[in-house]
């Protein structure tokens, strides 16, 4: 298994190769926005479906977030994250060039899970997806994702902290103060009801 710290994480990202790394919910495979495409290939994901850009903290993924849907966000994040909660909303004229979706939206979290938190502190924020295969159930252990992704390097130390094995809440913003559930999970928004 070959498990890296942040430095060395960060070593590895800057050479346009993902990491896998852990979350609150499931462990993900994540890379820098301007290599996306290498998740697609490692995932053989479909270019149709969209990744979720990852952060730190809400304030370092802001500058994604179109102008119109600022407030909202802002709302929204400093009430459920750290959290399992995935907010796709209005990008950014000016991030649209790492855009992984078609529809001018992005996928936005903060997971969590110190570890990672860490990590992105170090990184950046990194566009992610579940790390497996796509179509596939994957592991939640770092030692059966090894098995599925032998040449990736992994996050440690390990074991990782408790996950939930569950994916993300999805929530879409609509317009001001309108927000759509596109997937439930732990996470219920009260916004939405």
């Amino acid at each position: 298994m070959n498990l890296v710290d942040c430095k060395t994480a960060l070593k590895t990202l800057k050479s346009g190769l993902p990491i896998i790394f852990p979350t609150d919910t499931l462990p993900a495979i994540g890379c820098l926005p301007k290599f996306s495409n290498i998740i697609y290939e490692f995932k053989k994901r479909d270019r149709n479906k969209p990744l979720i850009l990852m952060g730190s903290e809400h304030i370092h993924l802001i500058d994604y977030v179109h102008e119109s849907a600022k407030e909202d966000y802002e709302n929204i994040a400093s009430k459920y994250w750290p959290g399992a909660l995935t907010i796709v909303i209005p990008a950014s004229e000016k991030h649209t060039i790492n855009l992984t979706s078609n529809d001018l939206t992005i996928g936005l979290r903060i997971p969590n899970s110190y570890m990672t938190r860490s990590l992105l502190r170090e990184t950046g924020p990194l566009l992610t997806s579940s790390a497996n295969i796509s179509g596939f159930k994957g592991s939640i252990t770092a030692e059966g994702i090894a098995l599925e992704f032998p040449s990736l390097k992994i996050l440690g130390p390990i074991p990782w902290g408790k996950s939930s094995g569950k994916a993300s809440t999805i929530i879409f913003w609509k317009k001001s103060g309108d927000w759509r559930l596109i997937r439930e999970g732990e996470v219920l928004v009260r916004e939405l009801y």
